[in-house]
């Protein structure tokens, strides 16, 4: 059964002091100002956060007879996600949506090319898949490619894409149609871009209503040319590629709000056992008492969740589950702590009263950042749609 090894343990105490000395005394003010700390993202690389899935040869810690890689990842993403929910995502998306498409779909030449620096810290990658018109129905995909010689002609826009303006942005993998298959449908592929490409253009940074510090940025494609050896993996097998990354960063995410939850029951306990009123504790008071306690449900849920679904995907990277499996658990376990979360902030912005309004208090702010998990890497009602379908009932 799955249960977390005493290095996962380990390696959590590690990510959790560096969160705790890097990035809290620190994250009030990136928020209040939407700054993206590029000087941060290289001490992740230096503490090996960017490459727990990747193999020594590309400059990662991977070691495929230990196993566990993708439960550390989670672990990591967990501790980030405890302190700041941005800087958890940049993790996330970082190895999931930059590294991970071209890890698994690459060729030598390409990751030889793009990991070492991606693992290091010293760039980052993303990965554009949702458009203006095409998010959860990414099969609506407008963008096109078509090839010229040897070269891929770009032209589109994609939406919402974590790590794609930073001042360290190397590449971002874009699907695309490139044709139409037999039956007359579609073909997608997956063609990366690097930055600088002349007509490649980064719009301007989004204003939202949470995740201040992550980098998103909308992209727009007016006949950017790159060479055809840019196409990652076989051409019309991008649709494929992207739900297999979806599955990853769907657990990712759960991980993610795993430690929002986590802050949440820790702030909520604190404050109801200090805050008087009437001349006692308000944690004394059944009212409150009985929603730390729904707290407490909601932490060691999403934590069985979140972890036997990475574990699925160790033991599928090992050969040992299925895909269907991991599909799933994933979905499961991201469908529950993403809604958990967004109830765990209104629950501490609850127990907090007035003060929980405040942005002087953290929970304000994770308040904020709660929303877009019931939205990113895939809505809630994608996820029933795919638990629906493995439960085998009929469709459409």
């Amino acid at each position: 059964m799955f249960e977390l090894s005493q290095d996962h343990e380990d390696f959590r105490k590690v990510v959790r002091d560096f969160a705790e000395r890097e990035v809290e005394p620190h994250v009030a003010q990136w928020d209040r100002d939407s700054h993206f700390p590029t000087d941060l993202v290289p001490k992740m690389g230096d503490l090996g956060l960017f490459g727990l899935v990747v193999p020594e040869e590309f400059g990662g810690s991977l070691d495929p007879e230990e196993g566990g890689a993708f439960t550390s990842l989670c672990v990591a993403i967990e501790e980030l996600g405890r302190v700041d929910q941005s800087i958890g995502i940049t993790l996330s998306a970082g190895v999931g949506l930059g590294i991970n498409p071209i890890l698994s779909y690459g060729t030598d030449e390409q990751k030889q090319q793009w990991l070492p620096d991606l693992v290091a810290g010293r760039a980052l990658a993303g990965f554009g898949l949702t458009e203006p018109d095409a998010g959860s129905d990414a099969g609506a995909t407008r963008t096109k490619a078509v090839r010229d010689g040897d070269e891929w002609v770009v032209d589109g826009a994609k939406a919402f894409i974590t790590n794609s303006g930073t001042d360290m942005t190397s590449v971002v993998t874009v699907t695309a149609r490139t044709g139409t298959d037999d039956k007359g449908r579609p073909e997608i592929s997956a063609i990366m871009i690097p930055t600088g490409t002349p007509g490649f253009t980064v719009e301007e940074p989004y204003h939202k209503l949470g995740w201040h510090i992550s980098d998103t940025h909308g992209l727009s494609f007016a006949g950017a040319r790159v060479p055809a050896t840019n196409l990652l993996g076989e051409q019309g097998s991008g649709f494929k590629q992207f739900l297999k990354t979806l599955d990853d960063g769907r657990i990712a995410i759960s991980a993610l709000a795993l430690g929002l939850i986590e802050r949440m029951l820790a702030e909520s306990t604190a404050y109801a056992s200090s805050r008087t009123a009437f001349g006692k504790p308000i944690a004394v008071n059944q009212g409150i008492s009985f929603q730390l306690a729904d707290l407490a449900v909601m932490a060691e849920t999403s934590r069985v969740l979140t972890y036997k679904a990475a574990w699925l995907k160790d033991e599928h990277d090992a050969g040992r589950r299925s895909v269907a499996e991991v599909k799933k658990a994933a979905a499961i376990a991201k469908l529950y702590t993403s809604e958990a979360a967004v109830s765990a902030t209104r629950i501490a912005t609850q127990v907090f009263g007035g003060n929980g309004f405040m942005e002087e208090y953290p929970v304000a702010r994770f308040y904020r950042d709660a929303k877009i998990l019931e939205i990113g890497e895939g809505t809630s009602e994608v996820q029933r749609m795919v638990i629906a379908r493995h439960l085998g009932l009929p469709t459409a």
